[in-house]
């Protein structure tokens, strides 16, 4: 098996709907609604599908423009936050994708997106059939809107916005929390594997939909563990820890177990890594069944500090969501 690490550096896609964002304004959808671009799961093509106007396309696709200017939609953030990293994917469209797209953000608490004051993020850029484009953003700014630009007209997969949640306005000092919770800003800097289903799902609220919301790892053929870790809520007096293995009833992992550690000074995700195998354990390696939440209690580390944890699932397998509590600092 591959021991490529999977670095994500704890940036998340904001444009989620789970974490509440949606699509507030478009200039016009015609031929694809413009909710599916921030769709989860990966685009699909449908081979002879076509409805009421034309052939359905799984993103967002405007009609051919017959009068000045160019298309755009807005996306309310869920979560406020700043923006490292952009995916403007065009997969599935070929000829009818625009000549170029732009991205703008804004910070507002008005509904009214006719007074925002527009902040460049992406300039101009030409656009590819059927290709992912990927641009990275040094700004720090905290968002709440972004606009997408096509030029002049056309359509866009999904849009994705892979960055961190604004922290300035949490009020959850001091109280108790899911300190895992991807709406208070945790997230999955690292694993070793996501061949099924992607690490930061045991993070989302709620019940997971399907296998496929949660973190699901290949089949191992040699010896080891699978593994991830993220960047928790600072806390400590940790003591209910949840581990939840909802849908996966003939792949759920043997066992598991939780290391902890608190990093006070900033360090790379590569050095997290490395010093992880060291960490103290917050839970010692305990069975694991079908389809339930398993609740524990901290007996291990119950006057530490935390902000980082790494699961281990031996040997291999899928957990759909993870929730530990404590009270943040």
């Amino acid at each position: 098996m591959s021991k490529k690490i999977i670095f994500t550096n704890g940036l998340i896609d904001l444009a989620q709907p789970r974490l509440g964002s949606k699509v507030i304004f478009k200039t016009d959808d015609f031929f694809a609604s413009a909710n599916r671009i921030i769709d989860p799961l990966p685009p699909i093509f449908k081979d002879g599908l076509f409805d009421k106007n034309g052939k359905w396309m799984d993103g967002w696709e405007s009609r051919r423009k017959r009068i000045s200017g160019h298309d755009y939609l807005i996306i309310k953030l869920g979560k406020p936050g700043s923006i490292s990293k952009v995916d403007i994917d065009t997969s599935h469209f070929n000829g009818n994708q625009p000549a170029m797209v732009s991205l703008e953000g804004c910070y507002s608490k008005l509904n009214d997106f006719k007074n925002y004051k527009w902040k460049t993020l992406i300039n101009k850029k030409k656009t590819k059939a059927n290709s992912h484009h990927i641009f990275n953003s040094s700004s720090k700014t905290v968002f709440t809107h972004i606009k997408l630009n096509i030029f002049p007209d056309g359509g866009v997969a999904r849009l994705k916005l892979y960055g961190n949640i604004s922290k300035e306005n949490n009020n959850f000092k001091n109280k108790k929390i899911n300190l895992a919770s991807l709406l208070n800003g945790a997230s999955v800097i690292a694993c070793n594997n996501e061949h099924f289903g992607k690490a930061e799902n045991i993070l989302a609220p709620g019940k997971a939909k399907n296998m496929g919301d949660g973190w699901e790892t290949r089949r191992r053929r040699d010896k080891g563990f699978d593994w991830l870790i993220l960047n928790s809520i600072k806390g400590k007096k940790i003591d209910k820890i949840e581990i939840s293995t909802h849908h996966f009833k003939g792949n759920y992992p043997s066992h598991c177990s939780l290391q902890a550690a608190y990093i006070p000074n900033k360090k790379s995700s590569s050095n997290i890594v490395k010093s992880s195998n060291k960490w103290k354990f917050l839970l010692k390696k305990v069975n694991l069944s079908a389809n339930k939440t398993h609740k524990f209690s901290n007996k291990l580390m119950k006057n530490n500090k935390i902000n980082y944890i790494k699961i281990n699932i031996f040997p291999d397998g899928g957990i759909s969501r993870f929730k530990i509590f404590g009270q943040s600092i």
